[in-house]
């Protein structure tokens, strides 16, 4: 479906989930995170971390840890409690929250009543104007109960850790979950009123094969998946050092790999799902990201694609990161030194960066060229990156008319590697990515 041209994925690229990326955060002024909160108006998006599983995935990059400590766990709970209550006092009283995230780790490695406590800290602290719910969940550590506080919490989207279906695949990357398991835990969900709800699948995996791919995402059609995200593995021990763990030795290669996003890219396509980039997926016709989609305003943050048009998201809990126009933000990643911060009532910022106009253009050129396909250039982006695109407008991958900039449908898989073309610090970065399918 797609032209294979192995020479245009050959370089890694980030994800984009924000520009500048986390590889070029550093130090930042001590006040510049509380005079960002100051100045903040309207309305709002938060997204609080939860760097606890109850058991770790070979393959995750996620900054988590264990659960089974529990002192270590209601202690990081409260923490994050008085970060609540410090970044709410710290905001003007106008300013309105419309979206919240629960994300991890596992928001269900806390207790149903460890959670709905949490829920009504940022009740009693934020003004919630009746904002959109979503969480993350693993299924291996759901129950009926948890099922009860997302029910409790009004909670409508919720996003599952599926990966694989395939049982070898899931014993090699340390994930075993059976299909009852996730059945049992689609079905408290839709109980519970939870009308979105996303399943994470992976392709790249270790002794994975194109049948296997096939017959996941067919299970997660039938199992009702309004929403789907198909990413590739991406094996980087010197990263990750958890990956370690995971046998490499019969990974698929790089041609495989760009043969299994084809795949998942047409089967999804033909069966009633609305792309979303070139490996998510939203079911057409109901679910919000769909018309997202269909009416250009797909967005991208630290959670990926998104309809939430927010312009500031605040982070909450360790290693989360805010977005503000002109800054990014990153917690204390030390779960340990994020408790100690926040035990003196201090915010909890590590490192982040001051976005400048000229980065602020560009984060706006990658986001809707990832999200749209699309992009209109000022002179200045056009004369930098016109001579290093003509290796995809002459494949026939991208074209450019004027100042626009379009992503053709054969260009899809190649959109990250055409966004980088906007991203200076990339040439000066030593810093590791995947690749790009």
């Amino acid at each position: 479906m797609w032209p294979y041209h192995p020479d245009l994925l050959a370089t890694p690229v980030p994800r984009y989930t924000s520009y500048p990326t986390a590889a070029e955060f550093g130090p930042i002024a001590p006040d510049a995170y509380r005079s960002a909160l100051e100045g903040v108006t309207g309305e709002i998006s938060l997204y609080l971390h939860i760097p606890f599983c109850d058991t770790i995935c070979y393959y995750c990059g996620c900054n988590t840890g264990v659960a089974a400590r529990r002192q270590r766990l209601e202690s990081y709970l409260g923490a994050l409690e008085r970060e609540i209550a410090l970044v709410a006092a710290t905001l003007r009283q106008s300013t309105r929250v419309r979206r919240i995230s629960f994300g991890g780790g596992s928001p269900n490695a806390l207790s149903p009543e460890e959670f709905l406590r949490l829920f009504s800290t940022l009740d009693r602290h934020f003004h919630l104007a009746s904002p959109v719910l979503s969480t993350e969940l693993d299924p291996r550590t759901m129950t009926a109960e948890f099922a009860g506080a997302v029910r409790e919490t009004g909670i409508t989207r919720a996003s599952l850790g599926v990966q694989t279906f395939a049982a070898h695949c899931q014993q090699a990357i340390g994930r075993v979950q059976p299909e009852e398991v996730i059945v049992r835990t689609v079905d408290w969900l839709r109980d519970a009123g939870v009308t979105s709800l996303n399943f994470d699948l992976m392709y790249g995996l270790p002794g994975q094969t194109a049948d296997d791919l096939r017959d996941s995402l067919q299970r997660t059609r039938v199992l009702g998946a309004d929403r789907v995200a198909l990413f590739g593995y991406a094996h980087v021990p010197h990263v990750v050092p958890r990956q370690k763990a995971v046998d490499a030795r019969n990974m698929p290669d790089v041609a495989k790999r760009f043969a299994m996003a084809a795949l998942g890219y047409e089967y999804f396509c033909t069966h009633g799902y609305v792309p979303v980039g070139f490996d998510h997926f939203a079911r057409a016709g109901g679910d919000p990201l769909a018309h997202a989609a269909v009416a250009g305003m797909v967005h991208r943050n630290f959670q990926g694609f998104t309809d939430d048009d927010a312009e500031v998201l605040i982070g909450l809990g360790s290693s989360s990161i805010s977005s503000f126009p002109h800054l990014l933000v990153q917690n204390e990643k030390n779960s340990g030194r994020y408790r100690m911060l926040l035990s003196q009532d201090c915010l909890a910022p590590e490192r982040g960066i001051v976005r400048s106009a000229a980065d602020q253009e560009r984060a706006r050129v990658i986001e809707q060229l990832l999200c749209s396909g699309h992009a209109r250039l000022g002179p200045a982006l056009l004369a930098a990156v016109s001579g290093r695109l003509c290796p995809f407008t002459v494949r026939g991958l991208a074209s450019l008319e004027g100042d626009w900039l379009t992503i053709e449908a054969d260009g899809l898989p190649y959109a990250r590697t055409i966004a980088a073309l906007f991203d200076p610090y990339r040439a000066a970065s030593q810093a590791r990515f995947s690749t790009a399918v």
